[in-house]
């Protein structure tokens, strides 16, 4: 009988009709595949009946999770080969094969279950989320999904994020610091907005108060900020104490359809839509438009997605639902601009900045390897993992334009159309090649 590792990588190239990127090392201990390339490890085979279980995506994240599975080498590497194998094989490669009728997919499986081994199929990880019954994004399931995300513990966060505690794309204008970017992403928000001292500003899902500390210090605004997580909301009131700013910034526990306490100058939410979902995004427009003043603006900073040939087919990325982003949705960016527009905001301004974020990711990955050991204390094995694998491979879809970000600045416009917004908005940088 051949090696495991023979076996796995025989099955695989006649499954793609290519040779692999990758070695494999089985757990037997023989490896095979290109030489020098980075290494698959396979460290149990129960990763094989996870995969049988769950073919695809989250058969595979399951595998990682439990550490069934490792990567000797360059983890975006190693992702960035499979990327291209996988994902990347032609507009409708992904949809050619149908996992039941093709024979070379059964004829995959069955090889497959003969080096599984044994049933039963193992437990999904505990870092899994358990299925949500029910319609998307009532309030209980919205806070549901975002304590599974932001309360693991602000220790862990402090570790991955460092001392901006602010968990969104940051702004590099010039080399520095992911603390000096980050500081430079609140203040072009802020520039955006057009804040000024005493204007009220509207922070929807806070995080840690970065944003609400920075608006107050830097430009006296007087700032309400709103989040879903305990956790998150008691690590902001602490550090805005720490800052002598108690009396200028409050933070809630609050979902932002039961703000009532408008109107205010302007509103800020950053990274927060894309939890809102596409059954809610009117809504939640809506909602933003009715707590501004005529002439407040919004800056809307929110991940995208490339538009689908036919939209009723999207469906969001398994693992990242799973682990984390329950319940998360992605919209093309032309899209969420024709809503805000349908809410009777006007757009302004469009910003794309896709590169910025994947060079964020990049830091708060580093961030993560060179505290591993205190990480996995702060939570788990498991969810560290998560973490490590959702950041390296988010960066990767960044650089290929697999999605994006974007701030958007929207005004309410007055009675008579007046924007208040000066003739000319920004301050253009120069490109990078």
């Amino acid at each position: 009988m051949a090696d495991a590792a023979s076996r796995l990588t025989a099955l695989a190239e006649e499954l793609l009709r290519e040779p692999l990127p990758v070695r494999i090392r089985a757990w037997d201990g023989s490896e095979s595949g290109p030489p020098g390339a980075p290494v698959l490890v396979i460290r149990h085979r129960r990763a094989l009946r996870r995969l049988l279980w769950k073919p695809g995506e989250l058969g595979l994240a399951r595998a990682w999770v439990s550490g069934d599975i490792d990567i000797d080498g360059d983890l975006y590497e190693v992702l960035d080969r499979l990327a291209t194998l996988l994902w990347e094989r032609g507009a409708d490669a992904k949809d050619s094969v149908h996992p039941v009728r093709d024979a070379r997919v059964r004829a995959f499986a069955r090889g497959l279950l003969q080096v599984a081994g044994p049933w039963p199929p193992p437990a999904p990880p505990v870092e899994e989320v358990r299925r949500r019954t029910g319609p998307l994004h009532t309030r209980r399931r919205d806070k549901e999904a975002i304590s599974h995300h932001y309360d693991v513990g602000n220790d862990f966060y402090e570790l991955v994020l460092g001392p901006s505690m602010v968990y969104s794309c940051a702004y590099w204008e010039k080399d520095g610091t992911l603390e000096d970017a980050q500081r430079d992403k609140l203040d072009l928000v802020s520039r955006k907005l057009g804040l000024k001292e005493g204007d009220r500003l509207l922070d929807v899902g806070c995080g840690w108060g970065s944003m609400a500390i920075h608006a107050a210090r830097e430009y006296g605004a007087q700032v309400t900020g709103v989040t879903l997580s305990a956790e998150q909301a008691a690590y902001a009131r602490k550090r805005i104490a720490e800052e002598g700013l108690t009396d200028r910034i409050e933070i809630r526990v609050q979902d932002y359809r039961d703000v009532r306490d408008g109107p205010y100058d302007a509103i800020s939410s950053i990274g927060m839509a894309e939890h809102v979902g596409t059954v809610r995004f009117r809504e939640y427009a809506d909602d933003l438009y009715a707590l501004l003043k005529p002439g407040g603006r919004l800056l809307n900073h929110q991940i995208a997605r490339r538009p689908e040939k036919d939209e009723s087919a999207y469906r969001s990325d398994a693992f990242i639902d799973a682990y984390v982003f329950p319940d998360g949705e992605l919209a093309p960016v032309g899209r969420t601009v024709a809503t805000l527009e349908e809410a009777g905001f006007e757009a302004r301004d469009v910003e794309a900045i896709r590169e910025h974020y994947a060079l964020t990711l990049r830091r708060w990955v580093t961030n993560l390897e060179q505290h591993w050991d205190a990480a996995v204390r702060a939570t788990s094995p498991g969810r560290a993992r998560v973490w490590r694998l959702y950041m390296a491979a988010s960066a990767l879809s960044f650089e290929r334009n697999r999605i994006g970000v974007n701030q958007i600045l929207a005004v309410r416009p007055e009675q008579g159309g007046a924007s208040r917004v000066p003739l000319r908005t920004r301050d253009w940088r120069a490109t990078t090649g």
